[in-house]
């Protein structure tokens, strides 16, 4: 799984299981893949994926399918099915995959604000980041209106099982950075059906946000930090790195008195920069507040300026991986335990095998 999320997979058949993500905010330009029962994201619109070592058949009637590296067999995967409510638009006439999508196998996912006052500044837009690219393609709309956001969440749960939701957001101001929007979002839905809920943004500039977001019916939030190294936070993503990772710090030491133990969590994206040391020592520092490190390999999605910056090796994520995946457990969070989220997802990295 590790490999695969280095470095990529080639399809036979592209149309196969559920439609893969192009652009858009967070992880992209992957497809979900099941493997030994383990839904993960692989990357397949990548350069890296395009000259992968590994490379998945055409799947049969049963909708299986074998992983090659050459001409050698090595694994059997699956693709999660395309799910029903794709095929449903809302009561004023925009497609639900517009709204929000599905990610993994049973996780529902939405950008709520699909434009960020970061990304529409080239000095200070993160340089990984394709948050524009879905919108200026038409496959969603800037807004995700609470009603809109409500009845795609009602029908995912009812006609596809969606077991949890993720909302995240571009970033809309210096201030709440995108909290409100992720209240109102979550009330609404919280009222049309019971789903545990993510809300993930930027630090808010006040601490009473986490109360806020809390009793508007968000379960578990996401802070992401995405870098580690203050030098490297500024050549990455300038905008962000003001930001500084002592605020992020007590952000989430007020957020984890909030949402609990394990129940906040931050993304960590390796193979930006940040030495294998760098990230261990603050994840360490995260687990020891209740935080739970999200440490994902690194994908240069295409149209970003870092469309032609390496992958991670599957080398430099196992040996991050694996001992992080043993502070998780002897730290008690692991991420079966979280209630919602991308850590309990799991999809977007291998760590949670690690914690086995």
């Amino acid at each position: 799984m590790t490999e695969l999320q280095s470095f990529g997979l080639r399809l036979v058949d592209p149309s196969a299981g559920a439609a893969s993500r192009r652009g858009g905010a967070g992880p992209s330009d992957h497809k979900a893949v099941t493997v030994d029962g383990h839904t993960i994201m692989v990357p397949v619109h990548t350069s890296t994926a395009w000259n992968s070592p590994f490379t998945a058949q055409a799947p049969d009637a049963q909708g299986m399918s074998t992983i090659t590296r050459g001409a050698i067999p090595i694994a059997s995967i699956s693709f999660p099915k395309q799910p029903r409510f794709y095929s449903m638009q809302t009561f004023d006439g925009v497609p639900y995959s517009h709204i929000a999508t599905l990610h993994g196998s049973d996780v529902l996912a939405t950008t709520v604000l699909q434009t960020c006052i970061r990304y529409e500044s080239r000095k200070k837009t993160c340089k990984f980041c394709a948050i524009g690219q879905s919108l200026a393609a038409g496959r969603t709309v800037a807004r995700k209106t609470p009603e809109q956001l409500a009845e795609v969440a009602r029908a995912a749960v009812l006609l596809d099982g969606v077991k949890h939701m993720v909302l995240t957001t571009g970033t809309p101001n210096a201030t709440d950075r995108g909290a409100a929007i992720l209240c109102e979002s979550a009330f609404a839905i919280k009222a049309a059906v019971d789903i545990p809920i993510q809300g993930q943004c930027e630090p808010p500039d006040d601490d009473q946000w986490f109360h806020r977001m809390k009793a508007a019916g968000i379960d578990t939030l996401g802070m992401h930090l995405e870098v580690v190294t203050q030098s490297v936070r500024e050549k990455i993503m300038p905008g962000k790195a003001s930001v500084p990772i002592s605020r992020y710090m007590s952000a989430f030491e007020a957020a984890v008195g909030v949402f609990g133990r394990g129940q906040v969590s931050t993304y960590i994206l390796a193979g930006l920069g940040d030495t294998r040391e760098a990230i261990l020592e603050i994840c360490d520092t995260l687990l020891t507040m209740g935080v739970y490190p999200f440490v994902v390999p690194f994908v240069p999605i295409s149209g970003t300026p870092l469309e032609d910056h390496p992958a991670p090796t599957p080398e430099f994520m196992k040996s991050i991986l694996q001992p992080l995946g043993q502070r998780v457990v002897a730290h008690n969070l692991r991420s079966s335990d979280i209630k919602a989220g991308c850590g309990k997802c799991g999809a977007c990295s291998s760590l949670s095998v690690y914690e086995s």
